[in-house]
C-alpha cells in the first residue's frame, strides 16, 4: 500500500468519526501534505464546534518569583538564590499587580513562577484566597503542575491534598504548563533535576485535579530534542488522561495548546540551532485537532508563533485564539517579545474569517462581537 493510499484511508477514518492509533498519527505527522491535513482538521473542527466563531479571553500572565531550583535547559526565565536579579513578590505585591490587570478589563490571571523551595503552602493559599475576595469576578488560573509538585514536596503532602487546599481557597482551574513533551526520554534531557522530570509527575497532577472537578488545559512545547514518535506519545498521554476523566464523569481538559520552543538565552540553544517554523506549527495544530478527539478546543497561539501564523491556524483546526496576555515575562527572557490589545485580537479574528466571542477560562461565552 502506498503512502498516498494509506493517507486516504486515514482521512476517511477520521471523517467517519474513527479514533486514530499511534501509527496513523505518525503517518499524518510525517507524510500528510500540509494543506490536506489542514483541510481534514478544519472539517473535524466544525464537526466539534460548528459555529463560525472563534473564542478568546482577556487575560494576563504574571510571575510571583523567578527563583527556581529545576535548572531546565530550555528556560531563560529562572534565577538562583545567588543571582542579583532574583525576586519573590509578597501576596500584597501580587494583588497590586492583579488589580492593575483588572483595571484593563482582565477576567483571567494566569500566575506561574519558579520552583521556589522557600515558599510555604500558606503563601499559595493566601494568594488564591485573597485574589478571590478582592476581585470576585476574576478567575485565578494559577500554578502549573511542577509548582503543585513543589508545594507537595515542601509541605510533605500529597498532590491531592495540595489541590484540595487550593480548591478550598477558591481555585477552580489549572494551567497546563510544565508538560513540555510527555516523554521520559526527552524530559530526562531537558529537565532532569526538576519535579517535572517524569511524565507521570505532570499526569498525576492533572488526574487529581480532574477528580476534584478542576478544569485544566494541556500543552505541548515542541521543536527541541523530541522525535515525531515522542510527539505522538505526548498526544496519546493527553488523550488517555481525558478518557479517564470522562469515564469518571468529570469534564477534564478544556483545551489543548501547542507551541514551539524559543531558544535565545537558554542553555538548550547549544544543542538546538534552529527554531521550528510556521509550517511545523500548523501541522501540529491540525494533528492535535484530529488526534485529540475527546478535547473540545484547540488553541491557536498568536503569541508564541506570530500573529499571521496564529490567524492561519484558525483554518487548520483551531477554534480559540488564546488570550491577550498583557504581561508576559517567560518568553520575553528567551528573546521573544509579542504583545497585542483586545481590539487587535478582535481584528485578527475577523480578518481570518471568523466572528470573535469573548470567553471565560472555562469557555463560557460572555461577549459577542459582530
Amino acid at each position: 500500500m502506498t503512502v498516498s493510499t494509506t493517507l486516504s484511508t486515514i482521512y476517511t477514518k477520521i471523517l467517519q468519526g474513527g479514533r486514530l492509533n499511534g501509527d496513523e498519527g505518525l503517518q499524518l505527522l510525517e507524510n500528510a501534505p500540509l494543506l490536506d491535513i489542514g483541510s481534514v482538521a478544519q472539517k473535524v473542527r466544525f464537526l466539534k464546534n460548528p459555529q463560525q466563531s472563534v473564542t478568546f479571553v482577556v487575560d494576563t500572565n504574571l510571575n510571583y518569583t523567578n527563583v527556581c531550583d529545576a535548572y531546565c535547559t530550555f528556560c531563560a526565565f529562572y534565577r538562583t538564590e545567588k543571582d542579583a536579579d532574583k525576586y519573590t513578590y509578597s501576596v500584597d505585591q501580587m494583588l497590586t499587580q492583579i488589580g492593575k490587570a483588572v483595571e484593563q478589563g482582565v477576567t483571567t490571571v494566569l500566575i506561574q513562577g519558579g520552583l521556589n523551595s522557600a515558599l510555604p503552602m500558606e503563601y499559595y493559599e493566601d494568594l488564591v484566597r485573597r485574589t478571590r475576595k478582592t476581585f470576585p469576578s476574576l478567575t485565578p488560573h494559577f500554578f502549573s503542575a511542577p509548582e503543585i509538585n513543589k508545594m507537595a514536596e515542601v509541605t510533605e503532602a500529597s498532590v491531592h491534598e495540595v489541590l484540595f487546599r487550593l480548591k478550598k481557597a477558591g481555585q477552580t482551574t489549572l494551567p497546563g504548563g510544565g508538560a513540555e513533551v510527555l516523554s521520559d526520554r526527552v524530559k530526562h534531557q531537558i529537565s532532569r533535576l526538576s519535579p517535572k522530570g517524569k511524565v507521570n509527575d505532570w499526569l498525576e497532577v492533572h488526574r487529581q485535579a480532574h477528580l476534584l472537578d478542576y478544569r485544566t488545559t494541556a500543552t505541548l512545547m515542541y521543536g527541541h530534542l523530541e522525535t515525531d514518535e515522542d510527539i505522538i506519545e505526548h498526544l496519546e498521554h493527553v488523550r488517555s488522561l481525558q478518557d479517564e476523566a470522562l469515564t469518571a464523569g468529570k469534564e477534564g481538559f478544556t483545551a489543548f495548546i501547542p507551541w514551539s520552543y524559543k531558544r535565545e538565552n537558554t542553555p538548550l540553544a547549544n544543542k538546538v540551532k534552529v527554531e521550528s517554523g510556521p509550517n511545523k506549527y500548523l501541522r501540529m495544530i491540525a494533528l492535535s485537532r484530529i488526534y485529540l478527539d475527546n478535547i473540545q478546543h484547540v488553541q491557536a497561539s498568536w503569541f508564541s508563533e506570530g500573529k499571521k501564523t496564529g490567524q492561519i491556524a484558525l483554518n487548520f483546526g483551531a477554534d480559540d485564539f488564546g488570550g491577550t496576555l498583557f504581561d508576559e515575562n517567560v518568553m520575553q527572557e528567551a528573546g521573544f517579545y509579542n504583545r497585542t490589545t483586545k481590539e487587535e485580537v478582535l481584528r485578527m479574528i475577523r480578518e481570518a474569517g471568523f466572528t470573535p466571542v469573548q470567553r471565560t477560562t472555562e469557555y463560557e461565552h460572555i461577549g459577542y462581537y459582530n
